[in-house]
């Protein structure tokens, strides 16, 4: 329980005042957000408002964005960590709360690695389930020493890093110099086991280094604590009777969640629920990775990843690249001038001949550009058998398909375009699935990958990164209604790009044409290449970019309700404008970023007012 008499009170007030959008939404405001002040902004003038001893509500709205999306943390699990800190005379960015029981100590592990510094996980009580020492030593590389201990006091110096893991719910961590980390874990019911996540405390100023590190393994390999779960943890906190947690019918939703997904995609195999998209694309990676480890020892294996895809897979991959010793990146051109089924076959040519391991993540249609492939064409190189330079048959790939932009295409099932080579589909829950109410992503295989998806789901366990009992309940929900709203968004989006072709027909619109729409490439999302003019190459860039800005600005301002600069889509209302170069593609080397608008719409919005507000803009161009 909370000691701090005025913080215990302040906090009360704050969860009874909080906006709704806290609890509810995945995905925060641009406009009023820096990125290189994550956390730091709004806990800056968090602490104004209480120093004022100020919860009004409007205030607490009109506080900077957090972070951009939740998966990365969000108002409520920095309030969490400021209320710990405060209560250990820490700086909030010493404090870390996580959705997942085990990532914050492979968080450790992993920047040990690549330091090459030894580390010992000392526990007290018992270890979580999920925590598997044989693979993150055999598979991840990691290296640590584990011993179970009485108490923190017990604990002496280590040359290293020494992790210490509790069970106790206290927000007072004893802060023994012997101890580099604190890992805390969290439960809303200790009968009954039921997890709110864990709270990392870094201690020492010789380990301030470690938190950005951490930090990027929360943004890239798993989620922070949910809204949900912060706010559970945030209660306890503010006092010392039991918090009552609704009865949880978690086997009911995701029995009807699996049942959603295979009418989705239309394969009968069991599909995996992970905390995020990426959550569920790390387990894909690393059961890969211990899949070519065991079949294919000493041998080279290489993801084949788009240069300019979403920042968080091509961030992802190189990570998993760094740490695993023969994990090699290799660039897929896939859009603009560039022909992903070409790219494809010259990049596996290569790969045989080396007789490496093949992994491809792809994204159909392709971010941003909204492109989709030959499919015939791509089934065909997909399924080409390749010789090594010494004549044996090449290893088949495995095709790793994004399908956020357009979840309810049939790739895998029987008789499907790709249902006869080995391919995995996953999606981000925070798009369509759930149409912007939690971040749970799932992905499901074809029968082709059914000894994979055993290996995935270790890993997707391992990491503790499966969806929460709240996200699948949302996902219960959300998905019987997917492919209607999916229909009723690309209905508006085909409306307003018809609509700023006519109007502004020197604009470039990436988007897919009829006839892929009536192949079932339904996306609402497209691109704009607004119309430029200047004497060079540089000042025509220039133009460009400052018109992108002054169109989202309109927008936003004009409509305020419903267009939100913001980078996600499949919502389930209003319209989201963002600049993949300066959001999405964060990570991406900066001459394979989009400096285009890309623009997102859904079922529910006033399209005649986003039909005006453009047309005023076009008549001040």
């Amino acid at each position: 329980m909370m000691k701090d008499i005025k913080i215990r009170t302040y906090i009360k007030d704050i969860l009874e005042n909080m906006p709704a959008d806290w609890l509810k939404l995945t995905t925060h405001r641009l406009d009023i957000y820096e990125e290189k002040l994550a956390k730091t902004q709004f806990l800056q003038q968090f602490e104004i408002l209480f120093n004022d001893n100020n919860s009004n509500q409007l205030a607490l709205s009109e506080l900077p964005t957090a972070f951009d999306y939740i998966r990365l943390g969000h108002p409520l699990s920095c309030i969490l960590e400021w209320a710990i800190a405060k209560s250990n005379n820490l700086n909030a960015e010493n404090v870390i709360s996580f959705s997942s029981k085990t990532t914050p100590i492979l968080a450790i592990l992993r920047k040990n690695l690549l330091d090459n510094r030894s580390t010992q996980i000392l526990y007290t009580g018992e270890l979580p389930d999920s925590f598997d020492t044989d693979l993150l030593k055999s598979v991840y590389g990691y290296n640590f020493d584990l011993k179970k201990v009485e108490n923190a006091e017990e604990i002496s110096v280590f040359d290293g890093s020494t992790v210490f893991i509790s069970q106790d719910e206290s927000s007072i961590f004893d802060l023994n110099t012997n101890i580099d980390f604190f890992i805390n874990i969290h439960h809303a019911d200790q009968q009954k086991g039921s997890s709110l996540g864990s709270i990392l405390l870094v201690n020492g100023e010789q380990n301030q280094p470690y938190i950005s590190e951490i930090q990027h393994v929360r943004r890239r390999e798993t989620i922070a604590m949910t809204p949900a779960n912060c706010l559970v943890a945030l209660k306890l906190l503010m006092s010392d009777s039991s918090f009552d947690k609704k009865e949880s019918e978690l086997e009911t939703n995701k029995a009807l969640v699996l049942k959603s997904i295979a009418a989705i995609t239309g394969v009968d195999t069991k599909a995996l629920l992970g905390s995020s998209g990426l959550s569920s694309q790390y387990a894909i990676m690393m059961g890969l990775v211990h899949d070519a480890l065991e079949k294919h020892k000493g041998k080279a294996i290489k993801f084949i990843v788009p240069p300019n895809c979403y920042g968080g897979t091509n961030d992802q991959a190189r990570r998993v690249a760094a740490c695993v010793e023969n994990v090699e990146i290799v660039d897929l051109p896939v859009d603009g001038d560039n022909d992903m089924v070409q790219s494809i076959d010259l990049v596996l040519a290569n790969i045989a001949k080396e007789d490496a391991v093949p992994y491809i993540i792809a994204e159909i249609p392709t971010n941003p550009r909204v492109e989709v492939p030959d499919l015939i064409k791509l089934k065909d190189v997909l399924s080409k058998e390749r010789k090594t330079k010494n004549g044996s048959p090449a290893i088949e790939p495995v095709f790793i398909l994004d399908q956020t932009f357009c979840p309810n295409v049939h790739f895998l099932g029987e008789g499907e375009i790709l249902s006869t080579m080995k391919t995995i589909s996953y999606a981000s829950g925070s798009k369509f699935p759930s149409g912007g109410l939690c971040t749970a992503g799932y992905c499901v295989g074809n029968k082709k990958t059914e000894a994979l998806m055993e290996k995935i789901e270790m890993h997707l366990r391992l990491c503790d990164n499966e969806a929460t009992d709240l996200q699948v309940e949302i996902l219960a929900k959300q998905l019987p209604s997917m492919k209607q709203r999916i229909h009723d968004a690309y209905k508006n989006t085909r409306e307003f790009v018809n609509f700023i072709k006519k109007t502004l027909p020197a604009a470039k619109i990436n988007f897919v044409s009829e006839e892929l729409a009536n192949e079932g490439f339904t996306p609402s999302v497209f691109s704009l290449d607004l119309p430029t003019k200047g004497e060079t190459d540089e000042q025509r860039e220039f133009y460009k970019r400052a018109m992108n800005h002054k169109l989202i600005k309109l927008m936003i301002s004009e409509i305020p309700n419903e267009s939100k600069y913001c980078v996600s889509y499949g919502q389930l209302k209003g319209c989201y404008w963002t600049i993949p170069a300066t959001s999405t593609q964060g990570t991406t080397k900066e001459g394979d970023k989009d400096y285009i608008a890309r623009v997102a719409l859904s079922p529910d919005m006033d399209l005649e007012l986003h039909k005006k507000v453009f047309l005023d803009f076009v008549e001040g161009i």
